[in-house]
């Protein structure tokens, strides 16, 4: 799998986006490109302006740890993006056609970590892969995405659920800041690896069906889910405003915790609370419906 358009591709949007003044680098007259001039990445970085040229139309096979943070410091990369980088270098690295596409298997997440998103009754709670799979959830992470899993095309994919899903531009107040974030880890994550055909199943799904996502795309732009605040727009208890925090497992494989928590006394830590109440009633019913039995008390 050749990955030098997206190693060019990205180059060259990162050079675009610095002038010559945030580089502390003299400007005379106009110019007839945006950013800086490949020489003055060469200069920056302390290549030869051919080798840097080579760089930006793709060639990152065998190009050394400090020629990439170099180039990192000459383009004002943040650690995502420095990151995003080297995993692209690695994936140049062996040589055509000893790589084929393959699907990745499906990594199994521990009894404990399921047993630890369980036990958190109080708070949403999920288990996500790199391409945005929720592979488990708790009982109030399902309640708060109800519209995510009522959806059977989503197929529990958050990125799926984002561009594909009428209700997702109402469900996430700040639709735009969230669906740039889930390309820009889709992007990380097709980097990490680069042959991993479910994952470019997806983004050749979400490409084709949807226009912001294809747009999106072409910005080159990466992003790793840490903290942040969400403000949701539940279907059933309206607005939330929530704190999300992503934990990366510490076992290789991929996977993170994702949970949602709200500060005391605040109306989202409420609308939690009837969440999980709206919940537990709806699962009841559900369990009746399931048995052929009306629940207790109900005639």
């Amino acid at each position: 799998m050749d990955n030098r358009d997206a190693v060019s591709a990205f180059l060259r949007s990162r050079r675009e986006k610095i002038t010559p003044e945030q580089a502390g680098l003299p400007a005379y007259g106009p110019r007839r490109v945006p950013g800086l001039r490949r020489g003055e990445v060469a200069a920056l970085a302390g290549v030869s302006v051919e080798y840097y040229t080579r760089l930006e139309r793709g060639s990152l096979r065998g190009v050394s740890d400090g020629v990439l943070d170099a180039l990192a410091r000459a383009l004002r990369l943040d650690d995502t993006e420095r990151a995003y980088l080297h995993d692209l270098a690695r994936a140049a690295g062996p040589a055509p056609g000893t790589r084929t596409r393959r699907r990745a298997a499906r990594p199994t997440v521990r009894p404990s970590v399921l047993r630890i998103v369980a036990g958190m009754p109080g708070l949403p709670a999920y288990v996500m892969n790199g391409r945005l799979d929720t592979l488990a959830a708790n009982e109030l992470g399902r309640a708060l995405y109800a519209p995510m899993y009522a959806d059977p095309a989503c197929q529990g994919n958050v990125a799926r659920f984002a561009f594909l899903s009428p209700g997702a531009t109402r469900f996430y107040q700040d639709w735009e800041v969230m669906a740039r974030f889930a390309v820009g880890a889709l992007r990380v994550e097709a980097a990490r690896d680069p042959h991993d055909r479910e994952l470019s199943d997806l983004i050749g799904e979400l490409s084709t069906r949807s226009d912001p996502f294809r747009v999106m795309w072409g910005s080159h732009d990466v992003h790793v889910f840490r903290q942040s605040t969400k403000r949701l727009e539940h279907p059933v208890v309206g607005s939330l405003e929530l704190d999300q925090e992503t934990m990366a497992l510490p076992d290789g494989s991929g996977l993170s915790v994702v949970v949602y928590s709200a500060p005391a006394g605040t109306p989202a830590e409420d609308a939690l609370t009837l969440l999980a109440s709206w919940d537990a009633t709806t699962a009841h019913g559900r369990d009746a419906d399931a048995s052929g039995n009306p629940p207790p008390g109900r005639h």
